[in-house]
């Protein structure tokens, strides 16, 4: 195939990224080393990358804000698809790519940048106004993603959905529900702020370098508010926290040893019987309905040590 100066012509860059073909000649060309402090796993499934699209919800008067796009595989996907995509990249060396692979598509761009430092409220403003929704779509470094999964819910962001592919072990646990070895603090933080739902798994052979770990997708549907009532978030999500500090013990012994002195402790048997819990229940085992209930109890009572 011949290629103009920049090392690409109009039918090159048209081609999809998403094959391992054209994924390893793209990184040869560019003799672009993959960084593993990055978490650079690129996808070369389009099947995959189709449901992903499609459980994404996405419309040409909607907006998608992609995060890590690394050489762009789902972003020209999320072009074909959205109204406007702005990817935000924090390693330079991928920009010249992002710009080849990128180039049919006028409606994608891309910011380079670390998105936990970023102003995220303001760039939505300013890339995405006017549209009538705008979600969260990538491909999350598996490193990283927790972190940029609660900034996403707590900025409280104007979004619709948010919809990942991260790693399996993690996607379990933000969509557990009470009672399984899966479910804990993640699971309530995440199911406080959306609806969870796994939309499907990905083997890790479909990605160029195979990671070590299987991937899932997971859809967060963002609330309207919250399916619990709470006067403090913070200390609820503290009370949450603490309830899980050791799985193995009980929510007596977690709460009493973080919130209480010896002396006082027995209050919170009380406490816990006066919400409805019984004290010998492990955390695992409260809705995020009783955690609110403990939470509330605790608030009030005026030997806690908050």
């Amino acid at each position: 195939m011949k290629l103009n100066e920049q090392g690409s012509g109009p039918s090159f860059a048209s081609e999809d990224v998403a094959t391992p073909k054209r994924t390893k000649d793209i990184l040869n060309r560019h003799n672009l080393v993959l960084k593993k402090s990055l978490g650079q796993n690129f996808l070369t499934d389009g099947n995959v990358l189709r449901n992903i699209i499609s459980a994404a919800e996405l419309t040409p008067e909607k907006g998608a804000l992609e995060i890590g796009p690394g050489i762009g595989a789902l972003t020209q996907q999320l072009a074909k698809e959205a109204g406007r995509v702005v990817a935000v990249e924090i390693d330079q060396r991928l920009l010249p790519i992002l710009r080849e692979t990128l180039s049919p598509y006028p409606t994608a761009e891309v910011v380079h940048g670390d998105v936990l430092k970023l102003d995220l409220r303001q760039l939505i403003e300013e890339k995405f106004s006017g549209l009538s929704g705008i979600s969260v779509v990538a491909n999350l470094p598996y490193y990283i993603t927790t972190p940029i999964i609660m900034k996403l819910l707590e900025e409280k962001l104007p979004l619709e959905n948010i919809v990942v592919m991260i790693q399996k072990e993690v996607a379990d646990r933000m969509a557990a529900k009470p009672g399984g070895k899966e479910y804990g603090s993640l699971s309530i933080a995440v199911q406080f702020y959306c609806e969870a739902e796994l939309v499907t798994i990905v083997p890790r052979t479909v990605f160029v370098p195979q990671p070590n770990v299987d991937s899932a997708v997971i859809r967060l549907r963002l609330r309207k508010g919250p399916p619990v009532e709470v006067a403090d978030e913070d200390f609820f999500f503290e009370v949450v926290q603490a309830s899980f500090a050791q799985r193995r013990k009980t929510i007596y012994n977690n709460l009493g040893a973080r919130f209480f002195s010896k002396e006082n402790k027995r209050v919170l048997e009380a406490l816990l019987l006066e919400a409805g819990i019984e004290p010998s229940r492990r955390g695992e085992t409260l809705s995020m309905e009783e955690y609110g209930r403990v939470a509330e109890a605790l608030r009030n009572c005026p030997t806690c040590s908050k």
